[in-house]
């Protein structure tokens, strides 16, 4: 895949990862003129959808995933930025982007036009809960002809082309997006697979879109059931029930069979979050004595059995450059001893929470609780499925959360995830984090277009937020997605955003 013409952007892989994550081929790509295989693709997916696969929330991964949906451009292997319904790009000046687009079309036959890609990110930057990868970004969208778009920026946004191959940035047809706010990707998309029905929040079926423009799949659709617990998801795969079963846990993993069994490193880390806005963590002493209590390296053979890495930072061993770049922490509280917790607390309940989907977690957090109350610390446990808990999340309604994030998921560029999720307006701030030292380091890396230096401003930034001690990190997961014998070209994506493509089959 080609990447932008100018040297910047082709020199920008910030996310040199080990595993095969590939964007859609360009036209003809995928399977001969008839198309492949008549057999249709079985997934149990982790996650049930949180607004009707609305991609202003989590749930814009699915389409990326299922390659229901394209953005502009995409991610590479190596993480840089590839076209996708825009051909080409240049930058006219540090604010200006123009992009061509290529002939294609949505599923419900209308074209891929300007004015088509104006409509879709003006929604986005209208919606009520705005994507997080817009979260220090205001884009302007102008219709050149009908095949140019032009995209300014307020400020300089070096990294533009990253952050529009965002699977919240998906382009949709018009009849998507409703006079009430919602967007319905079923039957909008743009890629080779179309969403036909949708039942609630546990099955969808998706068939194949014979009018994509990167060629017809090879698979004629996909059966989609959601299955939040993971050793459920686990038997479906062993039992024969599905194909693919996304994120085994990893007391199951060994128990399938190896050829079943495929390893990725990822660029996830699991963190105990703490709430500075309200409750107990608003003292940065409780949070001190939270993070010297905290010992993840404990959670890696006994929890992850294995299938993960002590946390050195809010980025792992996937994400390559990281670990010659990371700055020692300076400045922290100094933790409240044992005693002075009790003290402190008195009755109070530190309320500890986390959620089902990855079955690792629950687990974690038991381990955590009693490191904590060691600490001096009462603690009660409140577990539930993500869905049913994420407004609560961002309403600071908890004091901590046991918290797995894929770091590298909104635009393959880190800076877009510490913006949303620690500075102070940051749409996804679970840790309630108001502090001006930290937003300034954020705004200076996101400011930087050479390479090296603005991934030595992220981890300044990381720095600065671990100072704070609003999250511990705890361990850097590898992730395990189990495939039947029978299934070949499933992508297997640190990012955790790429699964089926055109290539994806039944042998």
């Amino acid at each position: 895949m080609r990447t932008p013409s100018r040297r910047l952007f082709a020199a920008l892989a910030l996310t040199p990862l080990l595993a095969g994550c590939f964007v859609s081929g360009e036209e003809g790509s995928g399977s001969d003129a008839e198309g492949g295989s008549t057999g249709r693709l079985r997934v149990a997916l982790a996650v049930p959808p949180v607004q009707a696969l609305s991609p202003y929330s989590n749930d814009a991964t699915v389409l990326s995933k299922l390659s229901v949906a394209e953005g502009l451009t995409a991610l590479d292997k190596n993480g840089a930025a590839a076209s996708a319904l825009a051909k080409s790009w240049k930058q006219k000046n540090d604010t200006t982007w123009t992009f061509e687009l290529r002939t294609a079309t949505f599923q419900d036959g209308t074209p891929v036009t300007a004015d088509s890609v104006v409509s879709a990110l003006g929604h986005a930057n209208a919606a009520a809960a705005k994507p997080r990868v817009l979260s220090d970004v205001t884009l302007t969208v102008k219709a050149e002809d009908a095949d140019t778009v032009t995209i300014s920026t307020r400020t300089p946004d070096p990294v533009l082309p990253l952050r529009l191959a965002s699977p919240a940035l998906a382009v949709l047809s018009a009849k998507a997006y409703a006079k009430d706010g919602t967007v319905s990707p079923v039957g909008t998309g743009s890629g080779p697979f179309e969403i036909t029905k949708l039942t609630g929040k546990s099955k969808a079926t998706l068939d194949r879109y014979d009018g994509y423009w990167g060629g017809r799949a090879n698979s004629s659709g996909v059966d989609v059931t959601w299955i939040a617990d993971g050793t459920a998801r686990a038997n479906a795969l062993r039992g024969g029930e599905v194909d693919i079963a996304e994120w085994i846990p990893t007391a199951q993993a060994k128990l399938l069979d190896r050829k079943t069994r495929h390893e990725v490193p990822s660029v996830r880390t699991d963190s105990l979050v703490l709430n500075t806005g309200s409750g107990l963590f608003t003292e940065s002493a409780l949070r001190a004595a939270a993070r010297e209590a905290v010992d993840g390296s404990a959670l890696v053979d006994s929890v992850f059995g294995g299938y993960a890495d002590p946390a050195q930072g809010l980025f792992g061993p996937a994400v390559s450059w990281a670990a010659d770049k990371r700055i020692d922490v300076t400045g922290r509280a100094q933790a409240a001893t044992t005693a002075q917790v009790k003290s402190k607390t008195k009755s109070k309940t530190l309320r500890l929470a986390t959620y089902t989907n990855r079955a690792e977690l629950p687990e974690a957090a038991t381990v955590l609780q009693q490191q904590l109350e060691k600490a001096g610390f009462t603690v009660k446990q409140e577990v539930r499925e993500y869905t049913q808990m994420e407004a609560d999340l961002l309403a600071g309604k908890y004091d901590a959360l046991v918290f797995s994030r894929v770091t590298l998921l909104d635009t393959g560029d880190a800076v877009a995830y510490l913006a949303s999720d620690y500075t102070s307006d940051g749409v996804y701030n679970i840790a309630g984090l108001k502090d001006v030292k930290v937003d300034q380091a954020i705004k200076s890396a996101a400011a930087e277009g050479d390479t090296t230096k603005r991934q030595q401003k992220i981890m300044s930034a990381e720095a600065e937020i671990l100072r704070t001690d609003a999250v511990v990190p705890l361990v850097h997961e590898k992730v395990v997605q189990g495939i039947a014998a029978k299934v070949e070209g499933v992508l297997l994506d640190p990012r955790e955003r790429s699964l089926v493509d055109v290539n994806t089959r039944l042998k």
